[in-house]
């Protein structure tokens, strides 16, 4: 399989890769399609609040995804339906959130659990949504012994790809990832299979696709370390610091209203933490970027714009 034959997505991140972060990486591109941070499923799915949630032009011409948390199959449903009616054009299913809080209400890698309820959670969404629906899980809670159980389960509900970060829960984001277990998922399963996990340079998607006979990849960490990512996978290098500039300047311009101020700073901060790390002539700034004081948003990048056009030799 060459480079340029298999999808890329953006992955759904909680925080650092909520809104402003999807909006600035749509300005640069180069993955085939984004998904929201999961979105938690209230007791009443038709909350107006959605709208302030999901947007389904948000990337512009890129489709985004919804991808919802919950373990209740006839409102898990319910999100569904009203996710479809405001456009969303493939909705997913959280099965890997290792938050204990999340997990301590039945949702997020909790599924893993029990492959009889993560089907019937995944069914019940198959089932009213005219748009596809997928699933995204780890390998399995404190083990992987329930691990081809809870792929056939979402095969047999009706999901029509799964995207397999092969961790457990108890495993967290320590590394590796074990790929040999998404190579295990194409062998016993005949939907697609796509790849994430521990894909930080181009060198390590052209690998992860020859080791794993994967369908698709889907990349999170490593975007934030390096938004051209997708783009270098397609063989095009592109790194320019107009651009960078531009990509920081739409992050702070999508922040809440209350954030573009000395709040926004943080966020500032988590972002450029990541780019600070990817490139050993910024490693030694990373440190006091992050512990400085800024006064406010224009203080921070005033001070680090400077700095950051390295990134980009």
């Amino acid at each position: 399989m060459e480079r340029h034959q298999y999808p890329l997505y953006l992955a759904p991140m909680e925080g650092v890769g909520a809104r402003p972060f999807r909006v600035a990486m749509a300005g640069i591109g180069g993955f085939d399609e984004g998904c929201t941070e999961f979105i938690r499923v209230p007791k009443n799915a038709h909350c107006k609040s959605l709208a302030k949630v999901y947007q389904a032009d948000e990337l512009g011409s890129i489709p985004l995804a919804a991808q919802v948390m919950g373990s209740d199959p006839e409102l898990t449903a319910q999100m569904t339906l009203e996710l479809i009616l405001r456009g969303a054009p493939r909705i997913d299913l959280n099965c890997g959130c290792p938050s204990n809080k999340v997990t301590g209400r039945g949702a997020g890698s909790s599924l893993l659990k029990d492959p009889r309820h993560l089907y019937e959670v995944a069914s019940a969404m198959c089932k009213v949504s005219t748009v596809p629906v997928t699933v995204k899980l780890r390998s399995g809670f404190d083990d992987t012994a329930l691990f081809e159980d809870n792929l056939l389960a979402a095969q047999e509900a009706g999901a029509k790809h799964i995207a397999l970060h092969p961790r457990t829960k108890k495993e967290g984001y320590k590394p590796p990832a074990h790929w040999s277990l998404i190579k295990r998922a194409k062998e016993i399963l005949s939907i697609p299979v796509i790849g994430n996990g521990d894909i930080l340079t181009p060198a390590d998607a052209k690998r992860m696709v020859s080791e794993t006979g994967c369908d698709g990849i889907m990349i999170g960490r490593g975007a934030v370390i390096n938004p051209w990512i997708f783009h270098e996978i397609r063989g095009m290098q592109c790194k320019n610091f107009a651009e960078l500039k531009t990509y920081l300047e739409t992050f702070v311009q999508h922040l809440p209203e209350g954030m573009r101020s000395k709040n926004g700073v943080n966020q500032l901060k988590q972002l450029c933490g990541f780019l600070y790390r990817a490139n050993e002539r910024l490693l030694e700034e990373r440190t006091p970027m992050l512990r400085t004081p800024y006064i406010d948003i224009a203080d921070f990048l005033s001070k680090n714009l400077p700095i950051l056009e390295n990134f980009c030799i």
